[in-house]
């Protein structure tokens, strides 16, 4: 039994079909797009003008400007009703009316423009007759375009195809006559035109000027890269259709770049292909302006971009100083506490406290710094402890130790935590001899020497956080009051050490025997004189 043939209502379009409808519209697509940019420049320019011409007063050129803004609005109007794929295939569209209505309204504009330029005779009018020059030469150009419409026939030879409807322009443009300039009423900024033909590009630079912008200009996207790697701009107004290197692509080298990726984007085109649209929007472009624009549009989602970055820098502003503020924490925080435990107070502990059982602590005092505080100025004062101490921190580091806390003109370190280590009594020994060195060459301004009392003891101790404001990390224990001790009770220039930072020492340093001598609360003890190392 042989299968009855498919209706023409379930009939679907077959690849070539497909391909061939997909060709055709394509070339419409571009068809319309070199039709409508020299339409830009001719309803850019005769815009421009006649702001100008309001200005000035001069009320017949301000006639014939418009005149000629109206006849490009209709021409306009005219080929984004006439050139959709679904009138040229219906039949709907006649060529050689379309050719007349084009062909006239271009004959009016060259006819007004012609008009106006011969009646500025004043010097003062040559930027005007320039323009109207290039408003001359754009029309040449798209006369020039209609002049072959091949396609138009080639498409409305094509069999219809019940594919989805075409999908119609992302916006329409048209303005109404303008009358004085418009006074800037958005932000400025510095903005980049990309654009390969030289009238847009110059279009676009008078116009952002007159609004109060820095413009530079790129005839490409390679250029446009390169202008923005050694200059900062607010905002990028892109052309899709460019040689080199297109307007897509271009966007995706900004929206991929670490610097470049926050700048504004807006991509312009007389494509009215929503498919683009949608790719430059999820690439990354901010908006999308269709050729010719409307100015007052246009200036509204300028300012919408530039309103949208300062918001963006401010909150860029206010992070970095976010961040500053909180390395400035951070380096206070660690001013007065090991790195571990402040990350150990950021992580939320409250209680820290830790018993070590095998520390070194040294004590030092500044011997007589009373007596030389009443001989110099405070200032001074000041400047030869803030030398001191800066110099024992330094110290401190270098060995690896850590300081505990500086009490008037004394100064505690520890060897051994937080971090254990197993060599703490002769890092801490090295930094003794070492304060000794930095001590001697102390500049005091007058006839008083510095000189160091220096206090070692090893052994256990606890260490943690005390206090909630101005809280501090100590230690605690015998073996920090033992160290207390034999700082009090050395000899002047001296480094006193316990029994157990002397077992700790030998044989590697020289150890001088002081003998058995009474300290507070420990009764009598071994001590000995830390002299310096073997050999």
């Amino acid at each position: 039994m042989t299968e009855p043939p498919s209706s023409p209502a379930t009939h679907e379009p077959s690849r070539a079909d497909t391909a061939a409808e997909g060709g055709g519209e394509n070339q419409l697509a571009n068809l319309r797009h070199s039709l409508r940019t020299p339409l830009n420049q001719i309803l850019g320019y005769s815009e421009m003008l006649q702001e100008d011409a309001a200005e000035l007063g001069c009320v017949t050129e301000l006639l014939d400007l418009h005149k000629v803004h109206t006849a490009g609005q209709q021409l306009l109007a005219l080929i984004n009703e006439s050139l959709t794929p679904a009138r040229v295939r219906s039949g709907r569209l006649d060529l050689g009316e379309f050719r007349r209505d084009t062909r006239t309204l271009l004959n009016l504009i060259v006819g007004y423009s012609g008009i106006c330029r011969e009646n500025l005779i004043d010097p003062r009018h040559r930027q005007a007759c320039d323009d109207l020059g290039k408003i001359e030469t754009a029309a040449a150009n798209l006369l020039g375009y209609l002049g072959d419409l091949s396609v138009l026939e080639t498409l409305a030879r094509q069999t219809p195809a019940p594919l989805a409807e075409v999908r119609r322009a992302a916006e329409s443009s048209g303005t109404g006559r303008p009358g004085t300039i418009l006074e800037n009423q958005g932000l400025v900024g510095t903005v980049l035109v990309v654009d390969d033909d030289e009238m847009n590009r110059d279009l676009l630079l008078r116009r952002l000027e007159r609004q109060g912008h820095t413009v530079l200009v790129a005839e490409n996207g390679r250029q446009a890269l390169e202008r923005l790697e050694t200059t900062k701009v607010d905002l990028v107004l892109l052309d899709i259709l460019m040689p080199e290197m297109d307007g897509l692509q271009t966007l995706e080298r900004l929206k991929g770049s670490e610097h470049q990726r926050h700048t504004p984007v807006i991509m312009r085109s007389a494509l009215d292909e929503i498919d683009r649209v949608v790719r430059c929007i999820e690439v990354g472009a901010d908006d999308y302006l269709s050729k010719p624009y409307n100015p007052v549009l246009l200036r509204a989602r300028i300012n919408a971009c530039l309103e949208k970055k300062r918001l963006r820098d401010q909150e860029q502003a206010y992070l970095e100083q976010l961040q500053s503020e909180r390395e400035k924490s951070e380096h206070l925080l660690l001013n007065i506490l090991p790195q571990s435990i402040a990350a150990r107070l950021k992580n939320g502990e409250t209680i820290i406290a830790d018993s070590f059982s095998d520390v070194t602590v040294l004590f030092a005092d500044l011997v007589d710094f009373t007596r030389l505080a009443s001989r110099i100025p405070a200032s001074e004062l000041v400047r030869l402890l803030n030398e001191v101490f800066s110099q024992f921190d330094w110290l401190a580091e270098l060995h690896g130790l850590e300081k505990i806390k500086t009490i008037g003109d004394a100064y505690m370190a520890v060897g051994g935590l937080p971090h254990p280590r197993p060599d703490h009594a002769v890092a801490v020994a090295e930094m003794a001899l070492d304060m000794q060195r930095v001590i001697r060459r102390v500049d005091t301004l007058g006839d008083i020497r510095l000189e160091l009392r220096i206090g070692l003891s090893s052994g256990p101790v606890v260490a943690g956080i005390i206090g909630s404001k101005k809280f501090i990390y100590d230690l605690w224990g015998d073996t920090v009051n033992t160290a207390s001790r034999m700082e009090s009770q050395g000899e002047l220039g001296c480094i006193q050490v316990s029994q157990s930072t002397c077992d700790l020492l030998r044989p590697t340093y020289v150890l001088r025997e002081r003998g058995r001598i009474e300290v507070k609360g420990k009764g009598q003890m071994n001590t000995y004189f830390l002299v310096g190392r073997q050999g």
